[in-house]
């Protein structure tokens, strides 16, 4: 199990696999995003996109399904205040295959809650050539193992 103890500024990992898949996209796009690019093949080719693209709502599923499997179910998580910043960097086409990577950007204490800390990651979502296609930053509040103290 992770706690808020576990992690360290700079600390960097990689994890996940997850094939992003042409039904899914236009399912997704259907129901949240309807947009030509993310429904109809030809009117996504027409595009500066090159193709059918999934919506990138759909990759910040995709990015929390991957931060879940890869670290936040075996971890103390009490969920995040909010995101600071998401940017769609490259299209995700289907058969795309992404992975997650995560830097500890900083961490704290919570000055309210003393059995909670605080951990600024940067998120990127890679495909598999280990071009970054999407950007996360935020916040997750995970539980603390000893409350009140961090060792040096």
């Amino acid at each position: 199990m992770l706690f808020w103890e576990d992690f360290h500024e700079g600390h960097v990992a990689t994890s996940g696999r997850y094939v992003v898949g042409r039904e899914e996209i236009v399912g997704f796009a259907r129901e949240y995003d309807p947009l030509p690019i993310h429904l109809d093949d030809a009117a996504a080719g027409a595009t500066r996109l090159g193709g059918l693209s999934a919506s990138g709502w759909h990759l910040c599923g995709i990015f929390m399904r991957l931060a879940v499997d890869g670290f936040l179910a075996g971890s103390d998580c009490l969920g995040s205040p909010g995101l600071d910043e998401v940017r769609f960097l490259r299209p995700v086409h289907p058969g795309t295959v992404l992975s997650l990577r995560r830097k500890v950007l900083e961490t704290r204490s919570s000055k309210s809650r003393p059995e909670m800390g605080l951990v600024k990651f940067h998120f990127e979502l890679l495909d598999a050539a280990g071009e970054v296609v999407a950007e996360i930053v935020g916040t997750i509040l995970f539980g603390r193992r000893n409350p009140g103290f961090r060792p040096a």
